[in-house]
């Protein structure tokens, strides 16, 4: 399959396309030469087959051709909402969630989270992440860029939480399952939407969770086990692909 590369430019097919100086520092890794075939993407949806026409030091341009409008999304939308996770953790988990399909991430400040973030230092993370995002969506195949919002309080955050989708809380202190809820309310889940609130290392304290809960997230469980914060929303994810569909 050709290399797959983000612009940030409305694409037309048959036009000649000056590459943005990131691609063009990608196209140069990959080695590639004119004549080379790639492929192009916007975030408004399908691809574009390209050939690349020039390559220089600083520069590369490409001519575009016809518009697929083939998608790799799920068939409903998913917000991850997660606890700040610290190391590489966060990276790695929001990296890994664009590739099992989440449609939004919003990254949540809580009482146990190792890490604290504000002001140009939140702003930045949050620019890392969205790259991280776009990168991811080169390899795996998806069209359409999750967005990557502004750090919140879980405090702040909870009022304004979608009450048009399922929300779910992944909590070791629940009961229901899951994978058994998930396939009770299929067909609503699917046509609502889920939002899947993930705590921090050492996971949501018991009165944010029960602040969760009045604000109309229902507590599930993946079972006995308890999982890492980088590994739990995960989990989430690839058990709502199979009895939600996405695999």
């Amino acid at each position: 399959m050709p290399p797959r590369f983000f612009v940030d430019s409305a694409l037309t097919a048959d036009a000649v396309f000056d590459l943005p100086d990131a691609v063009v520092r990608h196209v140069q890794v990959l080695r590639l030469a004119p004549g080379d075939a790639i492929t192009l993407f916007d975030g408004r949806g399908g691809s574009h087959a390209a050939t690349l026409t020039e390559l220089g030091k600083r520069h590369a341009m490409a001519q575009v051709g016809g518009h697929d409008a083939a998608e790799a999304e799920l068939p409903y939308p998913i917000t991850l909402a997660q606890g700040l996770a610290g190391g590489d953790k966060m990276d790695w988990l929001i990296e890994k969630a664009v590739e099992l399909g989440v449609t939004a991430i919003q990254p949540l400040q809580a009482s146990r989270s190792v890490v604290r973030l504000s002001g140009d230092r939140a702003a930045k993370r949050q620019t890392h992440w969205q790259a991280l995002v776009q990168a991811a969506c080169e390899q795996c195949g998806r069209n359409r860029l999750p967005a990557v919002a502004p750090v919140a309080t879980l405090e702040g955050w909870l009022p304004q939480a979608s009450a048009n989708s399922a929300r779910l809380l992944l909590s070791p202190r629940a009961t229901a399952s899951l994978p058994e809820l998930a396939g009770a309310h299929r067909a609503s889940w699917r046509e609502q939407g889920v939002t899947l609130l993930i705590g921090p290392e050492g996971g949501l304290s018991p009165d944010e969770e029960d602040a969760a809960i009045r604000a109309g997230f229902a507590a599930v469980s993946l079972g006995p086990r308890i999982l890492r914060t980088e590994t739990a929303g995960l989990a989430c994810l690839a058990a709502l692909n199979a009895v939600l569909g996405g695999f």
